[in-house]
């Protein structure tokens, strides 16, 4: 059994729809359990070891029993966080490390979700998952804070870290741009800034991915079948500024008809803006650890775009 906390936003709702259709035994849930709260994630965990119990079947044997727990909860109103900073490092900071306690003392494995915002966005390669940390921003700090909390209370977890995420559920940056681009005759957007942009859909096959590979390894002995516990990094394939990325939502959505109106995307400087925090001038991260170690083919950043505009979930 799988516990997603976070199971109502972009990614969660996302992993969510994946798990049903693969027909994986989940259990999902929002702010009814606080991740704040130690008390609270003992409830719901004590509540749902009881109910495995009850399941008396061999075949059924332990399938309500929480074996993994992927956190998809997160405080990411980057800006926001800038005057809200306690509540920031209660979600990002303490959620994590109360997890990261609750699953090292049951035994339960974690996925958690983090952040190029770790990083200072100065590097002129793409940041590998050793690199030093240097996050620039409350978001960031909360989130970077959050990652050395798991690492400190337990040892079985996978932290992934991502960026530029967008995906069916919720506002982001794929939907702001359409609904600007069918309201407005021209729109400005940063070409200082590159990334990788990131789908919900494949963050959320690749989490399944490990999930499945390590409990089919489980009882190997050949240690090369096995995912080494630690931090990964995974983002669609390919380096662009946010101009790049506009430019092509406006063409794809043009293509398939989600934009009717004319609109010129006009690039500019971050400094055009006014903002409360800097943002990482470059923040692409390697994923050469990750396609080495589950031997996947993520897909490019243009093609799953593309999918998800013309796709009638959109």
């Amino acid at each position: 059994m799988i516990w997603v906390i976070g199971a109502n936003g972009m990614l969660g709702s996302e992993l969510c729809r994946q798990l049903d259709s693969k027909k994986i035994p989940y259990v999902g849930t929002g702010r009814e359990v606080d991740i704040t709260k130690n008390e609270s994630l003992e409830s719901f965990l004590c509540a749902q070891e009881a109910k495995s119990y009850l399941v008396h079947s061999p075949e059924n044997k332990d399938s309500l029993k929480i074996k993994w727990i992927v956190n998809c909860a997160a405080y990411t109103a980057v800006e926001k966080a800038e005057s809200e900073p306690e509540l920031a490092e209660q979600l990002n900071s303490t959620g994590a490390k109360n997890i990261a306690q609750i699953a090292r003392y049951n035994g339960i494995k974690l996925i958690h979700i983090s952040t190029d915002y770790v990083f200072d966005g100065t590097s002129a390669t793409a940041y590998t998952e050793s690199m030093p940390k240097n996050p620039i921003g409350i978001y960031g700090k909360t989130k970077s804070d959050g990652e050395d909390f798991i690492q400190q209370a337990m040892t079985q977890y996978y932290i992934l870290r991502t960026a530029w995420l967008y995906g069916y559920s919720h506002p982001n940056f794929v939907y702001t741009m359409i609904k600007l681009m069918n309201e407005k005759e021209e729109i400005k957007v940063v070409n200082d800034q590159f990334g990788s942009p990131t789908f919900a859909g494949d963050l959320a096959d690749c989490i399944i991915r490990i999930i499945e590979k390590s409990e089919k390894n489980a009882n190997a002995f050949d240690l090369k079948s096995m995912i080494p516990y630690g931090i990964y990094n995974f983002t669609n394939m390919g380096e662009i500024s946010w101009f790049d990325f506009a430019e092509k939502i406006y063409a794809l959505g043009k293509k398939y008809g989600r934009i009717t109106n004319d609109c010129n995307v006009l690039p500019c400087s971050t400094s055009e803006y006014a903002s409360k925090v800097k943002r990482p001038a470059f923040s692409v991260l390697s994923k050469e650890k990750i396609l080495n170690t589950l031997k996947i083919k993520i897909p490019a950043w243009d093609k799953s775009l593309e999918n998800f505009i013309k796709n009638k979930s959109f």
